[in-house]
């Protein structure tokens, strides 16, 4: 269901996509942050399967107001002009929609720029209980991931060949990590980057179910504490 919620944006009130408000015996509020496509189908049926399978009430906002994009060079010409800053007001806004509608306790979850912005929503928006990251991690101008006070649960691709993503990269955004005394779980598969996007050549179902897995069980014990 497309909804309009409140956000302290310049662009103003922001767009996004709801799923499983309404349903019996929901109660957990998630929010999914697109990739850098924009909030296209894909991203829309992932976060109404993460509702339906996992039981959540899920809101995917839509940081780009209604772009999208359709190849690799319009992609990286959005998110390149992307306000930052204005995104993770987008965030919060979808937060505190869900927050509105009776969600008490709200996770935040996302994939590649989603991921990355997941951990800045988690060290900037002060109403988010719980991330979970896939395989984005946001320059350190960006915001500072040793300040995050709230369990993580990462999720990255052992064959990542996106820069700033390689392995190496992923631990030094561990190290990073262990010298704030995050309290986080880290989970590395053997694929390649985008392995959870079914529109996506790196897609791996088998790695993708394991993830789902775990990130509906975390989600569901944080945000029920």
């Amino acid at each position: 269901m497309r909804v309009t919620f409140k956000s302290d944006n310049s662009l103003g009130d922001c767009p996004g996509e709801l799923s499983g408000h309404g349903e019996c015996n929901r109660k957990l509020g998630l929010v999914v942050i697109q990739e850098w496509w924009g909030m296209n189908a894909d991203i829309i049926q992932k976060a109404k399967d993460i509702a339906d399978e996992g039981g959540f009430v899920t809101i995917v906002p839509d940081l780009y107001r209604g772009k999208v994009a359709l190849d690799f060079e319009e992609a990286g010409h959005i998110t390149k002009g992307l306000d930052w800053d204005g995104a993770v007001k987008d965030i919060r806004g979808s937060v505190q929609y869900l927050q509105s509608l009776g969600y008490k306790k709200i996770g935040v979850t996302g994939f590649c720029l989603g991921g990355a912005l997941s951990l800045a929503a988690a060290v900037l928006v002060p109403e988010v209980t719980a991330a979970a990251p896939f395989y984005g991690i946001p320059f350190e101008s960006q915001c500072d991931v040793s300040l995050i006070k709230i369990p993580l649960q990462c999720h990255f691709a052992e064959h990542d060949t996106v820069p700033y993503l390689s392995i190496k990269d992923q631990d030094t955004f561990k190290a990073k990590l262990d010298s704030g005394g995050v309290q986080y779980e880290f989970y590395s598969y053997n694929a390649g980057h985008a392995f959870a996007n079914n529109a996506s050549d790196n897609f791996n179902k088998e790695c993708n179910d394991l993830a789902m897995t775990r990130l509906y069980k975390f989600m569901k014990d944080k945000l029920t504490e």
